[in-house]
């Protein structure tokens, strides 16, 4: 029986993932600052609003493909919402945030891959063929169509 959590996407999915939200998360912290900049030319410095009319939406846009990728990311390594929201759409600097979840998904990747998705109880283990080896279709059986 296998250990691999069944609420996981495949190892391979969840990178592609993390390596957007990664991407995607250091952007998005870029533009936060870029907006508080924004923000302080409109409202403090010169009292000029043309920078922020124009940067505010763009920041969205970023903020909206972040969030987007935070959920991408939780549900394909079974989170709930709960921590999905708290770590994606909290208005926290989302370099705190990144290194976090990237340091959390790749322990939980490193524990799926220990546990082998398909693998009866791991590597060496007793096969029904006797062998000790996984069979080449991967089932661990000799028998056709499991």
């Amino acid at each position: 029986m296998s250990t691999y959590p069944s609420s996981m996407a495949e190892p391979e999915q969840i990178r592609a993932a993390l390596r957007i939200y990664r991407v995607l998360a250091v952007v998005a912290g870029l533009a936060l600052f870029v907006l508080l900049a924004a923000m302080f030319v409109k409202y403090v410095a010169p009292k000029n609003p043309t920078f922020s009319s124009v940067w505010s939406p763009i920041h969205g846009l970023i903020y909206l493909a972040y969030a987007a990728s935070i959920a991408n990311l939780g549900f394909k390594q079974g989170w709930g919402l709960r921590r999905i929201v708290l770590n994606g759409f909290v208005p926290i600097l989302p370099f705190v945030a990144e290194r976090r979840v990237t340091a959390d998904t790749e322990a939980a990747l490193s524990r799926a891959y220990l546990a082998g998705p398909g693998q009866p109880d791991g590597p060496g283990q007793p096969q029904p063929d006797g062998s000790g080896q996984p069979q080449p279709d991967g089932s661990g059986s000799g028998a056709p169509g499991r």
